[in-house]
Formats: structure tokens, C-alpha cells, sequence
């Protein structure tokens, strides 16, 4: 039986049993990492799995079930079993649960992909890792490590409305990071990111990184951070650089738009959304330069893909324009209720999780300037870079962030290095204060976005440029 047979007898099942809506989703995934450290291969991790998940819609109530085998016999219990769960919640009463139209497609998709990650050599892998982490031990650094992951995804997705969608995604990224200890101080530098960089392509993605031709820099940086003053205390004109700013539209502006948490359907991680629905189409976000947009279409960034997983196409959608509020990230059950008419942002962690709304590619427009314009435009101030601590309340609102390196901008120009840089700030103030955005656009990916319970780990990608923002408190007061 294949994988679209499997889907479909569970589909059936579901329906035979009550379900007015049922679809299923067989994943098969494979996964590699290694980790490297001081000059040494440390771990290597190669994981496979497949199996199928049912979704069964009986009143206002989901019932799902999974199972790790896609036999004839099994599908069909899954299905029956999903239709009972959702039967079960279904008796107490809740409010009524459409789903927003969704058109049946049948199609294949796959994601770019040049050198395929799975097809490098193990060797090759380990080199790379162990000529960059030996690089900064030899630079200074008294602990240096390096990490690769690679996931290969395929799935076929069936629907009781007569979807018949399969996808192969590819996704890899790699990073490495330096750390120095000093008496009472221990410091740490990343490339590119504190967590590497990921997309949804293939190795060619790793060898664009240039681990080994910055393992260098970012070792003696970490050591002259040991000694670097602290970054002064006091409200001044902010630059964060385009790392620190995904993490940032991460945050305040990913998490807060998903629909899920604005109807307070969903509060684990960090909470709900301080969004009220009445002002879609009307809030000030954020400043005219705000221009951020929901785009699973970008090739190669992380949240990329061709349908999601209730078989909704991959569409670019408005979050915020020109500093207004326009948008979500939905799924059609959450879009219905809101009276909007698309979804298009529901995937799962694999075969065994619930689909639930999750963030694509929320990341930024380019703005007019670049980041030596901004920095030239500045009096005073300070640069910020690269992610080394994160904190944000329930609401998605209040908000401190801690940057592993800061630079004093003094008359236009970068100065001192600056340890333990941090910044704090309320989610729309910020914004709002933005007034000069970098055109120098990267999509960041971000592997480790944790949401749900029973929790489930998605993969994000932001695109973001370096920014200034005015008037903002940094440092922290003695």
C-alpha cells in the first residue's frame, strides 16, 4: 500500500465514523547532526521515522490520532480512532467550527535543492567542523564548537474534500561559536548566528556560511570581549543588526500576529497576544518603514514550503504595512472564527503532533538605507549583534533582549566594543520608533521555535535588514 493509499483508507475510516471533515498525513523523516568540539568530532545523531496522523472534525470538536506503521489495518483503526476522540470532546457543547473554503488540489511540490545534505560525505561533514573549531582554539578561544543539522521531509497529504498533496523539503544549517573565560567573565561569539543559519535548501547553504574563514575573528573577539567595558546604561538611539532584528520580529511581532493565541486558543510558551482582533486593519504597529509581510514563498528561507498541512497553497500575505496592522497567521478552523476568509499557516513537527498555526517567513520588508548610512546618520548611540538572550512576557509585549557584542556610534562613526550589550522595550513603542532600515535583506532561519503542548518545534525563517530605533533604554542601571 502506498503512502497516498494509506492516507486515504484513513481519511475513509474517519468519515464512515461520523467525521464530517477528516484528513490524514504521512511523513517520512530523516535526520543528521554532528556536533564538534575544541578540534574533535563530539556526536553524531542519524534518526528516521514514518507514520501517519488523523484529523477527524465531529461538531465543533477535533479528534486526532497517529500511528508509526501505514498498513491497510492500522490506517483504518487510526481513522475510526480520531473520528472517536473528536466525538467524545463533541458532547460538551462548544461554539460552531467552519472551515474556511480551501480549493482541492491535487500537486507535487519539492524544495531548491543543489548539492543534497544527505549525499555529503560524513567525513567531509566532520572536517569542516573540526578545521573551524581547531581555527578558534588556535585564535584564542578556550572552548570552540561546531553543528550541522539536516532534516528530509517527505509527506502526502489526503482530504474528505479531495486533496492529494506530496512534498519532499530539504532543509539543512550549520554555525560555530567561540567562547573565552576570563576572571569572574566568560564571553561567547557566534557565526553567523548564536544558533547557525538554516533554510530550506541544500548543503549549498553550509558552504555559503564560510565556517573556517571566520572561525578567526569570531575567537579573538570573543576574548577582547573579556576585557571590553560594559555597554553604558541610559536611553539612546539603538542599531541592531539583521541577526538580532529576526529574533526580534521572532518575538514581538511573530508569535503576537498567530491567530491562535489572539483568540486565546493557545497560551503555552510565553503566553497569549496583546492584538485585539477589532483593531485589525487599524492598529499602529509600528513606524511607516514597518513593512512586514507572511511569505512561505521565499525560495531557500526556512519557513518556506508549497502547501501546508491542512493543503492550503503557500501564499504571500500582509502582516503590517506601512506601520498598520493587516494581517495573521492562520489556519482555516481559527480564520473561520475571526471571520476572515484565508488560512495557510498550519504545519505539524512530524507525523505524531497535531497541526497547529505556526509562523512561515514573518520577517521585513527592505528599507531605503544601508547599515553605513544608518550608522554615518547617527549621533550617538550604540550597534548591537547577534542573539545571546531573549525575554518576553505573556502578551508578547514587554520585552529585554541581551546581544553577544555592542559598538558605541559616536558622531557617525563606530567606536569601542562594548561587553553584555542588552536593550529593553515595549512591543509598538519600539517599533514605532523605527526611522532608518537597511535594503541588505537576509532570511534567517530559526530551527528551535518551540509552541503547543504536548510541545512541538518549528522551523521559522525571518527576513530582516539592520535597523536604527530611536530613544530606546540599553544597559542595565547600577
Amino acid at each position: 500500500m502506498t503512502e497516498f493509499d494509506a492516507a486515504e483508507v484513513a481519511v475513509q475510516a474517519a468519515l464512515d465514523a461520523g467525521a464530517r471533515y477528516a484528513d490524514a498525513r504521512v511523513m517520512h523523516r530523516r535526520y543528521e547532526s554532528m556536533t564538534a568540539r575544541n578540534g574533535e568530532v563530539e556526536a553524531l545523531t542519524q534518526d528516521e521515522s514514518i507514520g501517519l496522523g488523523v484529523r477527524a472534525l465531529v461538531g465543533s470538536s477535533w479528534g486526532f490520532h497517529a500511528v508509526p506503521d501505514v498498513s491497510d489495518a492500522t490506517a483504518r483503526d487510526a481513522g475510526r480512532r480520531a473520528a472517536r476522540i473528536a466525538a467524545a470532546s463533541a458532547r460538551v457543547p462548544g461554539p460552531p467550527v467552519d472551515l474556511v473554503p480551501s480549493t482541492p488540489t491535487t500537486a507535487s511540490w519539492a524544495s531548491p535543492c543543489e548539492v543534497d545534505p544527505l549525499g555529503v560525505s560524513l567525513a567531509d561533514k566532520g572536517d569542516l567542523l573540526v578545521a573551524a573549531t581547531r581555527t578558534m582554539a588556535d585564535h584564542g578561544a578556550d572552548l570552540t564548537e561546531g553543528l550541522y543539522q539536516v532534516w528530509d521531509t517527505s509527506k502526502w497529504f489526503v482530504s474528505s474534500e479531495g486533496h492529494r498533496i506530496d512534498q519532499h523539503i530539504r532543509e539543512c544549517g550549520a554555525g560555530i561559536s567561540a567562547t573565552s573565560i576570563g576572571d569572574g567573565e566568560t564571553q561567547r561569539r557566534s557565526w553567523p548566528s548564536y544558533r547557525g543559519q538554516y533554510g530550506t535548501t541544500g548543503w549549498e547553504l553550509v558552504d555559503s556560511l564560510e565556517l573556517t574563514a571566520h572561525a578567526a575573528r569570531i575567537a579573538e573577539e570573543s576574548r577582547a570581549l573579556l576585557t571590553a567595558p560594559l555597554c553604558p546604561a541610559g536611553e539612546t538611539d539603538l542599531i541592531l543588526g539583521g541577526e538580532q532584528l529576526a529574533l526580534q520580529i521572532h518575538e514581538s511581532v511573530g508569535h503576537a500576529i498567530e491567530l491562535d493565541r489572539i483568540l486565546g486558543w493557545e497560551a503555552a510558551f510565553a503566553g497569549t497576544s496583546w492584538l485585539d482582533l477589532d483593531l485589525l486593519g487599524s492598529l499602529r504597529y509600528g513606524s511607516d518603514l514597518m513593512n512586514i509581510t507572511i511569505d512561505p514563498t521565499i525560495p531557500g528561507a526556512l519557513g518556506s514550503f508549497g502547501y501546508d498541512d491542512e493543503g492550503s497553497p503557500a501564499v504571500r500575505r500582509d502582516a503590517v504595512r506601512e506601520g498598520r496592522w493587516v494581517g495573521v497567521l492562520a489556519g482555516r478552523d481559527s480564520a473561520a472564527v475571526a471571520g476572515l476568509d484565508y488560512g495557510g499557516s498550519v504545519r505539524a513537527d512530524g507525523w505524531a503532533r497535531l497541526p497547529m498555526v505556526r509562523m512561515t517567513n514573518v520577517g521585513l520588508e527592505p528599507g531605503p538605507h544601508t547599515l553605513e548610512e544608518i550608522v554615518a546618520a547617527t549621533d550617538e548611540g550604540v550597534l548591537m549583534d547577534i542573539n545571546r538572550s531573549w525575554s518576553i512576557d505573556d502578551k508578547r509585549l514587554n520585552f529585554q533582549f541581551g546581544c553577544e557584542i555592542g559598538w558605541e556610534i559616536r558622531n557617525g562613526r563606530r567606536g569601542r566594543m562594548v561587553r553584555n550589550p542588552t536593550y529593553t522595550g515595549i512591543g509598538p513603542q519600539f517599533w514605532r520608533s523605527m526611522d532608518m532600515l537597511s535594503s541588505e535583506i537576509v532570511s534567517w532561519g530559526t530551527p528551535n521555535c518551540g509552541k503547543g503542548q504536548p510541545g512541538q518545534i518549528g522551523h521559522t525563517g525571518h527576513p530582516a535588514a539592520p535597523a536604527r530605533f530611536r530613544g530606546v533604554r540599553v544597559g542595565v542601571r547600577a
